[in-house]
């Protein structure tokens, strides 16, 4: 008989190679009360503290954790260190009886919300997005406001509504008016929105009254996810002035349970837009050694039909110009910080990360094969996947973020 393969020969150009190796939490069926730190390396899942355990790693306690809250308060040299190690883990052939035993199918296990989010903070970071809502919802004034190129314009979300991948997302109730009714109804929203982001989760909190300039991005933020920030337009339209988003966005916010290592993107740095105005010097990176931008090319489908292709290094304000504005005032970091992009959107509509954009308002239609859309459909289900260019012309594939709508309870 042929000789059988190991789960830890992958398929050349894997996405989920050696290269990446992010991190989740997961559980087995025959221990689902037992969530453990796991890596994924193809489609399968490395039990991280186990194999820790079993080869001596002086990190196998910080790994043999139920949450990825520990190893992303440890810092970036152990970051380093325990990357280092499971890329040794998975490549190195000596390794592979003590490691193979712990790999478990993904498609076997159930994967959990892998941090506990401390709090939520959501940008506007995309001039393409913030020009088309601008355009959208004034057609007669300037597409963008005053401030958008001066700072990046963001709110502070819930953070008791970030859920998991494949967790079904409930049509949000709530008030709405349209500008030619005499009085606000109450009900589910009929126009429930879509809004590709990339998320970026805090490992090191930082005391406060002490801001964090852009040189120190890497040393507070572990890595970043897909984010899908759902959004009730005719919510969020009655609600938002003067005081900005509420019930339209804290119902549900969605992010991948799989969290990628800044250093797993280093290939994929890219220069940021041109400014077109100075920056004051706590945003000015100029003179940064590292690229602020990162080139991720996300795909938005529902119900398995493509949609978008928003490209990422499109986005104006970088991750780290948005961490320094997060703290400028002092405000602390806290482990388990998680803050969104904004939606991302390019230059082409084929590249709009909203069904606000997509459909200029439920002006134009899509033609998806089970009928048109405007908005969600109860039932309709989003996916959003993407990679980035790695080392050696390899591939970093990110975890999807896939969510239900279902009826409003």
């Amino acid at each position: 008989m042929p000789e059988q393969s190991s789960p830890l020969d992958l398929a050349e150009g894997d996405p989920f190679g050696p290269h990446n190796l992010p991190y989740g939490v997961f559980s087995t069926p025959d221990h689902a009360g037992h969530r453990r730190v796991g890596v994924r390396i193809g489609n399968h899942v490395l039990d991280a503290g186990a194999a820790a355990h079993a080869l001596g790693s002086p990190y196998a306690q910080l790994l043999a954790q139920p949450s990825l809250m520990p190893l992303l308060a440890a810092g970036r040299t152990a970051w380093r260190d325990v990357r280092r190690a499971l890329t040794a883990w998975v490549t190195v052939p000596a390794h592979r009886a003590d490691v193979e035993p712990l790999l478990h199918p993904v498609d076997s296990v159930t994967l959990h919300l892998p941090y506990e989010v401390a709090d939520y903070v959501d940008f506007y970071a995309s001039e393409h997005h913030a020009t088309n809502v601008g355009k959208i919802f004034r057609p007669d004034g300037d597409a963008l406001t005053p401030n958008w190129k001066h700072l990046p314009i963001g709110y502070h979300g819930r953070a008791g509504t970030v859920v998991v991948s494949g967790t079904d997302v409930v049509r949000p109730s709530g008030q709405r008016k349209a500008p030619s009714d005499p009085a606000p109804v109450f009900g589910p929203s009929v126009k429930l929105d879509i809004e590709a982001e990339v998320g970026f989760v805090v490992g090191v909190p930082s005391e406060q009254g002490t801001p964090v300039p852009l040189g120190d991005f890497r040393e507070h933020v572990f890595g970043l996810c897909l984010l899908n920030d759902w959004s009730a337009r005719d919510i969020q339209a009655w609600e938002y002035v003067p005081l900005g988003p509420f019930l339209g966005k804290s119902f549900a916010t969605s992010v991948s349970a799989w969290v990628t290592p800044l250093e797993a993107l280093d290939a994929a740095r890219t220069q940021p837009p041109a400014r077109d105005f100075p920056l004051l010097p706590y945003l000015d990176d100029a003179d940064e050694e590292e690229h602020g931008g990162i080139d991720l090319r996300i795909s938005v489908a529902i119900n398995g039909h493509l949609v978008s292709e928003p490209p990422f290094s499109s986005m104006y304000w970088t991750a780290a110009q948005q961490l320094a504005q997060m703290t400028v005032n002092g405000a602390s970091l806290r482990t388990g910080d998680l803050y969104g992009s904004g939606t991302i959107s390019g230059a082409e509509p084929a590249q709009r990360g909203s069904l606000l954009e997509l459909t200029w308002n439920g002006r134009d239609p899509l033609d998806l094969p089970e009928g048109k859309r405007t908005f969600l459909e109860d039932g309709d289900v989003v996916t959003l996947t993407a990679w980035a260019p790695g080392p050696h012309g390899t591939r970093v594939g990110l975890g999807e973020v896939t969510g239900r709508i279902v009826p409003s309870a």
